[in-house]
């Protein structure tokens, strides 16, 4: 039986950088998906993983960039999502959320071989993290109504990606965790 894991992808943001305005919108409308899951993931009590941008802060921590990210002008799309005392939280350098991460052992510690992956950038950190997963041997869902994107073609386009070329299970949310 396998043991399923959410993952978080760049949620805890400040939306103050490039794109932002493209993504915001987007962003805007998953937020209330995220929290649901969250919500589930925890009630089944599976490992929620929180994998976000240090932003090129590599001395901050998790609740340094929560700070940042609930006193900024978007705190309304961070606050619903916030971790809670048992999430994890993992810091990543670029696109994939298990580039120069320690996220794979975290995985095998934790039992994980099921990843479902939430949040944002479905057509880049999104897409490279399922990628990553799958060369891992990880099966992948991804609830589409719960990644945001800056380009709706091209997250059309990754979702496709994922699910033909990684056999990844894409689905609605509410398939998870019911």
């Amino acid at each position: 039986m396998s043991k399923s894991a959410l993952i978080v992808i760049d949620m805890i943001n400040t939306y103050d950088h490039k794109d932002a305005d493209l993504l915001l919108p987007s962003a805007r409308s998953v937020v209330p998906t995220v929290a649901g899951l969250l919500h589930r993931a925890r009630r089944a009590d599976a490992p929620v993983i929180y994998v976000n941008d240090n932003f090129g802060e590599w001395r901050s921590h998790h609740g340094e960039l929560l700070g940042h990210a609930l006193a900024g002008p978007h705190a309304d799309l961070v606050d619903p999502l916030r971790p809670d005392e048992s999430s994890l939280f993992v810091l990543k350098a670029r696109h994939s959320v298990f580039y120069d991460t320690p996220l794979a052992y975290l995985l095998r510690e934790q039992g994980v071989d099921r990843l479902v992956l939430c949040g944002q950038v479905t057509e880049q950190c999104v897409l490279y993290s399922a990628l990553d997963a799958h060369i891992r041997h990880l099966d992948v869902v991804v609830p589409r109504d719960a990644v945001a994107h800056i380009h709706a073609d091209l997250a059309d386009a990754a979702l496709r990606m994922m699910e033909r070329n990684m056999g990844a299970h894409v689905c609605d949310s509410a398939e998870l965790w019911p």
